[in-house]
């Protein structure tokens, strides 16, 4: 997935934010696959628990059965249908989530040679934050970046000023 970039800005503003609401000794179970930045949390005194490759769309078998304090999902929900029945089925009290925002300028995302990397959602920032509120959730916190590219050209420039990544982090409404 980072055979040509690794997004550096966006790991470290991450992980500064995780650092920010986040303790070290709390479980972190972080929805998809081990990545780079399962990595990046664990090399920073996380414990990182991640799904094992399954549908997530059909099988959210692991919320259930994982013992956890606090669910990450980093850029992820962009890529499933339907992540409200995610959300419904959360059982800590207390979440991470970034998603990419949608682009006016770039198409969505898709992948020609692999179907899992492929952007279902183009969110914007209050989408999410209707997604969340919907299923019950109080965002606590947000953030928004930018993400410059290296390359010259229009959208390239851009990128410069129009915020690219949406971070929130929330609890659960009691009731």
């Amino acid at each position: 997935m980072y055979e040509k970039t690794f997004p550096n800005k966006r790991f470290k503003l991450t992980l500064e934010f995780l650092q920010k609401h986040v303790k070290t000794s709390e479980t972190i179970f972080d929805f998809g696959v081990p990545n780079p930045f399962s990595k990046i949390m664990e090399e920073n005194g996380y414990t990182v628990k991640n799904t094992k490759g399954e549908d997530l769309d059909n099988d959210q078998t692991a919320l259930q059965t994982e013992e956890y304090t606090i669910f990450t999902a980093f850029e992820i929900f962009e890529h499933l249908l339907n992540p409200y029945t995610i959300l419904q089925n959360v059982k800590c009290d207390k979440l991470l989530i970034s998603i990419p925002l949608r682009l006016w300028f770039s198409p969505a995302y898709r992948s020609k040679t692999d179907m899992w990397d492929r952007h279902y959602h183009e969110f914007e920032d209050w989408q999410l934050d209707w997604l969340l509120e919907k299923t019950g959730w109080k965002i606590t916190d947000r953030q928004k970046f930018t993400h410059p590219v290296k390359k010259f050209g229009f959208r390239p420039l851009l990128r410069y000023f129009t915020p690219r990544y949406y971070i929130v982090a929330a609890e659960k409404i009691k009731a």
